[in-house]
C-alpha cells in the first residue's frame, strides 16, 4: 500500500492473491488492509492537505502533467497488467484504456487552472463580493474492477487537481492495476500524502473510508447496491456515486440497419459487456427485429473473436470474475426458461485455460419481465426484446430502476429528440452505441434512479469536490 508517501504492508501483514482471470495464474500478492490502515492513510491525507491547497493552480496541473507523463512512459507494462488483472484483450482495449488515462491526467491538469469562482453584485454601497472555490479537503475515491485505470481517474484527477488530497482503495480484483498506476503517479512526486492507496477489502477499507469523520467528500464508481451502502455510510459529505445502468438501445423501424447493429456489437461486447453503459437490451422494432437479429448473428460470428487476450487477434476476453459469471449464467438461464431463443452462444466457453471465458451470446425474442431485461447483466449477452412503437420503447426504457443512459437509432430527429426528452436517463445517443461517452462531459444517473447522484467528466467532478466560500470586503473608511 502506499501511505504518506511511502510503500508499507497492511498493519497486521496480511495479504490476498492476485489471479488472472486470463490465465487462472497467482501473479502476484496484495496487502490486505483494514479499518485501521485507512485510518492511518486518512490521517496522512489530512496531514498533507493544507500544504496541498496552498500551492498553486499551475503547480498542481504541473504535478499532474508529469503524472501524466509516467503514464506515457510505461504505456506497455500498465496495458500488460491490466490485461492479465482484469482481462481485457491487449491490442483491442488495453491499450486504448492506458490512452485514456493519459488524457484524464491531462484534461484535469488543464481543467484546475480554469476552476474559477465568482464577482456578484451587493446591495451594499462600495461593497465587492467574491465567491472563491475551496477544496472540500479529503477525499475519498472507491472505484470499480471493469476499468481499474480510467474509472478512478475520473475522481483522482480532478479531485487533486482542485486542491484536495485522496485516500483511494480500488476493487480486490483489480487491485494490481491500482499499484501500477500508484506508482505512476508516487515516482511523479507528488507530496507524501497527497494520493494514499489502502488495498483491502470494500467492506472493510471502503466503508471505513466513506463513514470515516476525516474524510470530507466521498466519490464512488461501480454496483447500485454497493453505492447505496456507501451513501449511507457518507451521510451528510458531499458525494458523487457513479453507479448500474441497464440501458437500452432503441432501434425504431426506420434506422439504418447495419450502422444499429455495428452499434449493437460495441454495446453490448465492448470490456466482454462489463460496462454500466452496455447495452443490457437491444428494444428493436419488430418491423426490423428478424432482419437484424440475423445480420447481428453474422457479424458477431464474423468479428467478435473470444479467446487469449494477449493475442492481438483477440476482440473480447475473460468476464474478470466469478460472482459476475454466475450472474450472466442465471440471467441467460432465467431467459431461456422464460421462453426466450438462442441464436448464439448462451454458455461459458469450453477449453479455455479459466472457466471465465463467457461466449458472445445472442438471445431472440427476450420477454420483457426477464432478468436479463430488467437487472445490469454485466455480461456479452445481446438480449433483443421487440418493440411496437415509440410508446412502448419509451413505457420500458423508463420501467428500468436504472436510469444512466439510453441510445435510440432512427432516421427521424424529431422521434430522436422525443425519446431523449421523455426517457428518464442522465445521458441519451441518438444514432450511436450506448457505450460511446466523451470524458470531457458531464455523466450520471437521472435523479431518482439507481444510478446514482452527481457527475462525473470534465470539470463537473472538480464541481462537486470544491465548495464555495463567499468574501465581502466593504470600502475602508478614513477617518477624517
Amino acid at each position: 500500500m502506499f501511505v504518506g508517501g511511502r510503500w508499507l504492508p497492511s498493519r497486521t501483514g496480511a495479504t490476498f492473491d492476485a489471479f488472472s482471470p486470463a490465465t487462472g495464474e497467482r501473479f502476484g500478492t496484495i496487502p490486505e488492509g483494514d479499518r485501521e490502515d485507512a485510518r492511518q492513510a486518512i490521517a496522512a491525507a489530512r496531514e498533507a492537505a493544507a500544504g496541498w491547497s496552498a500551492i498553486t493552480a499551475f503547480e498542481r496541473a504541473a504535478k499532474l502533467h508529469a503524472v501524466a507523463d509516467m503514464i506515457e512512459r510505461r504505456r506497455e507494462q500498465l496495458a500488460r497488467t491490466l490485461t492479465l488483472d482484469q482481462g481485457k484483450p491487449l491490442r483491442a482495449e488495453a491499450y486504448d484504456e492506458v490512452d485514456e488515462l493519459v488524457e484524464y491526467w491531462r484534461a484535469a491538469a488543464e481543467d484546475a487552472k480554469r476552476l474559477g469562482g465568482e464577482l456578484p453584485s451587493s446591495r451594499g454601497p462600495g461593497k465587492r463580493i467574491m465567491l472563491v472555490r475551496r477544496p472540500r479537503g479529503v477525499v475519498a475515491v472507491i472505484s470499480p474492477w471493469n476499468w481499474p485505470y480510467t474509472m478512478p481517474a475520473e475522481l483522482i484527477a480532478p479531485a487533486l487537481g482542485a486542491g484536495n488530497t485522496v485516500v483511494w482503495t480500488p476493487a480486490p480484483s483489480t487491485a494490481a492495476c491500482a499499484v501500477a498506476l500508484t506508482e505512476c503517479i508516487a515516482d511523479a512526486a507528488l507530496p507524501p500524502g497527497v494520493l494514499n492507496l489502502v488495498t483491502g477489502p470494500g467492506a472493510v477499507v471502503g466503508d471505513e473510508l466513506a463513514r470515516n469523520p476525516g474524510t470530507d467528500a466521498v466519490g464512488f464508481i461501480g454496483s447500485t447496491r454497493t453505492g447505496r451502502l456507501v451513501a449511507q455510510a457518507a451521510a451528510g459529505k458531499a458525494t458523487v456515486l457513479e453507479m448500474g445502468g441497464n440501458g437500452p438501445l432503441v432501434v425504431m423501424d426506420d434506422a439504418d440497419l447495419e450502422a444499429a447493429v455495428q452499434a449493437a456489437l460495441v454495446a453490448c461486447f465492448l470490456c466482454a459487456g462489463q460496462s454500466c453503459t452496455a447495452g443490457e437490451r437491444l428494444l428493436v422494432h419488430r418491423a426490423l427485429r428478424d432482419e437484424f437479429v440475423e445480420l447481428l448473428a453474422r457479424r458477431v460470428a464474423d468479428e467478435v473473436v473470444l479467446g487469449d487476450p494477449f493475442d492481438d487477434a483477440t476482440t473480447m476476453g475473460p468476464l474478470n470474475n466469478e460472482p459476475v459469471a454466475l450472474k450472466v449464467d442465471e440471467h441467460v438461464a432465467d431467459a431461456v426458461a422464460r421462453g426466450a431463443r438462442i441464436v448464439a452462444g448462451g454458455r461459458r466457453a469450453a477449453g479455455m485455460p479459466t472457466a471465465l471465458y463467457w461466449q458472445p451470446t445472442i438471445l431472440d425474442r427476450v420477454p420483457d419481465d426477464a432478468l436479463i431485461a430488467t437487472e445490469e447483466t454485466f455480461g456479452p449477452v445481446a438480449p433483443v426484446v421487440a418493440i411496437d412503437s415509440l410508446e412502448h420503447a419509451l413505457a420500458l426504457t423508463n420501467a428500468s430502476p436504472y436510469g444512466l443512459l439510453a441510445a435510440i437509432f432512427t432516421a427521424d430527429l424529431e422521434t430522436g429528440l422525443e425519446f431523449a426528452d421523455r426517457a428518464r436517463t442522465g445521458w441519451v445517443n441518438i444514432n450511436e452505441s450506448t457505450n460511446y461517452w466523451e470524458p470531457q462531459l458531464p455523466f450520471g444517473g437521472r435523479a431518482g434512479s439507481g444510478s446514482g447522484i452527481g457527475r462525473v467528466g470534465g470539470d463537473h467532478v472538480m464541481q462537486a469536490f470544491t465548495e464555495l466560500q463567499t468574501i465581502v470586503i466593504s470600502p475602508h473608511r478614513r477617518r477624517a
